[in-house]
């Protein structure tokens, strides 16, 4: 057998100019790093307090029984959790009408979008979703190498859904519909995407990523797991982040038929859900009746914000989400820079806009004074 001595101090080292540096993978070389929103300082400048609306988060706190829940799961964090969460999932199907068979959860919807992405696509397959939308996305299809196929968004900020359909290859594996979209607002119409479905072939899977569909109120709006009953080729993503407000445990889930739903949870990190994550939701999902008070009230917070931005001339889309969307195009970084001066810190996408949470009462009307400041030229 062949000794290798090691001699204190190693052997010598070539300069570390001479190294040759890792190899990564080459397809990371592009990506963009994910920006989660800014946290708020203590108090603004003027010495207001300051208010984080740069991340979409739920402003209330966990409702009733659910931190009761979570401290109750605590005593067992020595232990490995359900991998599969079972008694979420069947708390879910029970709650959605959907067999348990056709439930995988993850680590927020961001997590299961990585399982249907690891499910779907490889290095040569294509990935079709509109843009601008969830800021994940290009990120989440260049870490598995296949190549993002962006569609500008329609007029208001929507999904151009014969434009999507147009740029269907034989290379498409996956279609990612987020509705309402992040960070516009508007929802797809159902009829919409029945029609838009009728021309997707039915071996390329459709996730109609919903992470905000407890705040829809428009009627004609499409419901991902209507849609899912109807067309074995889509799967449904949602969340616990937003309207449950568990944004901190990361959970999420996906509804899909059973083939799909299996490879889902073969591609789930194990044991990624915590045990007070799962204990943390199933509390959530019984406690609707509160939680449908909170959304009413953000909803009409929402209807009030946007009704008197565009009094004030702002052109703001039609949103079904918690947040609203101010195109500012190239002003875009100069109005994140003069909210954050005075204590709100809202999500900038430079060169496009800025996406603003609807938040507490405080915060709301903070953003409409600024708003009605900076549309007048009073920014001082």
């Amino acid at each position: 057998m062949t000794h290798i001595e090691h001699h204190p101090g190693g052997d010598p080292q070539p300069d570390q100019q001479e190294r040759r540096p890792v190899r990564l993978r080459a397809a990371l070389d592009d990506l963009p790093s994910y920006r989660p929103g800014r946290a708020a300082a203590a108090a603004s400048p003027s010495g207001q307090p300051a208010y984080k609306v740069s991340s979409n988060e739920n402003p209330y706190p966990p409702l009733p029984g659910v931190i009761e829940a979570a401290h109750e799961a605590v005593a067992q964090m020595n232990r490995y959790p359900d991998m599969f969460a079972g008694e979420l999932v069947a708390a879910v199907a029970e709650r959605h009408g959907v067999p348990a068979e056709d439930v995988a959860t993850g680590t927020g919807s961001v997590g299961v979008l990585q399982q249907v992405i690891q499910s779907c696509a490889a290095e040569g397959d294509e990935i079709v979703y509109a843009w601008r939308s969830f800021e994940a996305y290009p990120i989440v299809v260049g870490i598995s190498g296949a190549t993002s196929v962006r569609v500008p968004l329609g007029a208001g900020g929507r999904h151009d859904l014969d434009a999507m359909a147009a740029a269907i290859t034989d290379r498409t594996r996956l279609i990612l519909v987020c509705s309402p979209n992040n960070p516009t607002g508007p929802a797809v119409g159902h009829a919409e995407m029945q029609a838009f479905l009728q021309r997707v072939p039915e071996d390329v899977l459709v996730a109609v990523d919903e992470a905000y569909r407890e705040f829809v109120r428009d009627s004609e709006a499409a419901d991902g797991l209507d849609l899912y009953r109807d067309w074995p080729n889509v799967c449904v993503l949602r969340t616990f982040s937003k309207a449950y407000g568990l944004a901190g445990l990361r959970v999420g889930f996906a509804v899909a038929h059973d083939r799909v739903a299996d490879a889902l949870r073969k591609t789930a990190v194990p044991f990624g859900v915590s045990g007070i994550a799962q204990r943390a939701a199933i509390a959530s999902l019984a406690r609707e009746g509160e939680l449908l008070e909170r959304v009413d009230a953000l909803v009409a917070e929402r209807t009030r914000v946007r009704e008197g931005l565009l009094a004030q001339g702002w052109d703001v889309p039609s949103t079904e989400a918690n947040f609203v969307w101010l195109a500012l195009g190239p002003d875009t970084m100069e109005f994140a820079s003069f909210c954050e001066a005075n204590g709100l810190v809202v999500r900038p996408f430079a060169g496009e806009g800025c996406r603003v949470t609807v938040a507490e009462r405080e915060a709301n009307d903070r953003l409409l004074d600024l708003a009605a400041k900076w549309m007048a030229g009073t920014r001082n």
